[in-house]
């Protein structure tokens, strides 16, 4: 029941900020120049125990490939209802994908965490390429990616 209560609060914080207490988050997230196509990435919230919380954001658009995003994927059941309305093109070798969000105050400092899931055709999947810890204090910091992303960072 957790976890369908978390994607409420995370839906609610995406669609009408105006009940939920919410705030405008900008998720930057560069890629290194790994020399193939265009990355697909979904960007999603997990609670303290790891649970699935929600999609926030999913780079490309042919759902054959979204399998490819490995842990995306298994906590979703691939269904394609956990991103709709929020797609965009796949993004480049050496690119730069720069979102912005409304999120839930309730996220940060409370152990939810901000995934990366990243899959480039021909090359290796990376899931969890990015896991960071929402808080407050981290805002501004650049994250590593472990093969495709530079970096990640979210502004409040």
């Amino acid at each position: 029941m957790k976890p369908l209560l978390a994607a409420l609060a995370l839906t609610t914080a995406l669609t009408m900020p105006q009940i939920a207490m919410a705030k405008p988050v900008t998720l930057t997230t560069t890629l290194n120049n790994y020399g193939g196509d265009g990355a697909y990435l979904a960007l999603y919230v997990t609670d303290a125990k790891g649970a699935y919380a929600g999609s926030l954001w999913m780079a490309g658009g042919k759902s054959k490939y979204y399998e490819h995003l490995r842990d995306w994927h298994r906590a979703t059941g691939g269904n394609a209802a956990e991103i709709n309305g929020i797609t965009g093109a796949s993004v480049g070798a050496g690119g730069t994908l720069k979102i912005t969000v409304d999120l839930a105050d309730a996220l940060f400092d409370a152990g939810y965490k901000l995934h990366i899931d990243a899959a480039v055709e021909d090359m290796r999947d990376s899931p969890s390429e990015v896991v960071v810890p929402l808080t407050s204090a981290g805002a501004g910091q650049p994250v590593s990616g472990r093969r495709y992303i530079r970096s990640l960072t979210y502004g409040l």
